[in-house]
């Protein structure tokens, strides 16, 4: 699939400024509700399969319940168990509830859009969302899911290499140099409908706290680790021809956004349609990826089925 570079892609309509791939996979009349998940084809999926070579696999999801209090006052996780001992029946059941922000999860096309226009990826309106109709991250499922190649970019490891003192709970940005240097220093290449998964260590560092509560209540602040925002970012990911980006941090971008216009979210999720990946549990898939000295590997995620949803647990696996 051949796709014109970020310089030459239309300006949105409703927002000059942006450069956006609305309409770019449409098909026959049909709106596209997948964004750059279509570079995901079977040749992709064919060719990562070769990757699968010691029959190891990592999860990359974090619990449910991994924190306590969610960011930005989300619900956390809530489960009731249902027990049914009669009649000569022994069964339990057990009900969830869960904000779909709450923990690792993919943000779908209808998570993030442009506050000028009350419009999202390819033009989906804010009206449709409220009133069910719009294309939900089921969309993702029923052309498969999410299949291909993953591509880990260790910052954490970067960074410690080259001396770089950060907090994941402050504003901290990860720029395109350093994003050139990993992929030098670590011996990968980006190729057409890769995963690219960013490591900034946060869910590492909170594992290793004494008191968990403590980083969480750090985490109320509203400040982490990210990719920096911005068109010139943009514009990387488009030039690279991702599929998905995913991260750790609880945002993926440094937040907060300089100008909540120039964030990520708008120029990925709602400009370019890329979906982004936050909160993914990347410590067992780094510690798998230095033991192995490969960082690329055969990824799967199976979002929940949710008709018109808007994010999703990733049920992800990274499998070497």
């Amino acid at each position: 699939m051949s796709l014109p570079r970020y310089q030459d892609l239309p300006s949105c309509p409703d927002m000059p400024s942006h450069k956006c791939s609305w309409g770019l996979f449409d098909k026959q009349g049909e709106k596209d509700t997948v964004g750059t998940l279509n570079l995901l084809t079977p040749e992709v999926a064919r060719k990562a399969k070769d990757l699968v070579m010691v029959g190891e696999s990592v999860s990359l999801d974090l619990p449910l319940d991994f924190l306590k209090t969610p960011a930005f006052r989300r619900k956390k996780f809530e489960r009731k168990v249902h027990t049914n001992p009669h009649n000569e029946k022994l069964s339990c059941d057990d009900e969830i509830h869960i904000n779909t922000q709450s923990s690792s999860q993919w943000d779908g096309h209808c998570h993030f859009g442009v506050y000028e226009c009350n419009k999202f990826y390819n033009g989906i309106s804010l009206s449709e969302i409220e009133a069910g109709t719009n294309p939900g991250i089921s969309e993702w499922l029923k052309r498969g899911g999410v299949v291909g190649r993953g591509v880990l970019l260790d910052y954490e490891e970067y960074a410690r290499r080259h001396r770089i003192l950060y907090s994941p709970v402050e504003r901290h940005e990860i720029t395109i140099n350093d994003l050139e240097k990993m992929i030098q220093e670590q011996g990968v290449t980006i190729e057409q409908g890769d995963i690219l998964i960013i490591r900034s260590g946060l869910t590492a560092v909170r594992n290793s706290c004494d008191n968990p509560d403590t980083f969480e209540q750090q985490m109320g602040k509203g400040k982490f680790v990210g990719v920096k925002g911005g068109a010139e970012t943009a514009q990387w990911f488009w030039d690279h021809k991702v599929a998905a980006v995913a991260g750790d941090t609880v945002a993926f971008e440094a937040w907060p956004p300089t100008k909540w216009n120039e964030s990520l979210h708008v120029h990925l999720l709602a400009m370019l349609g890329i979906p982004l990946g936050e909160l993914w549990n990347l410590e067992p898939l780094a510690q798998k990826c230095k033991a192995l000295n490969r960082y690329t590997f055969f990824l799967t995620s199976a979002p929940l089925n949710v008709t018109h949803g808007i994010a999703s647990p990733p049920n992800a696996l990274a499998i070497f």
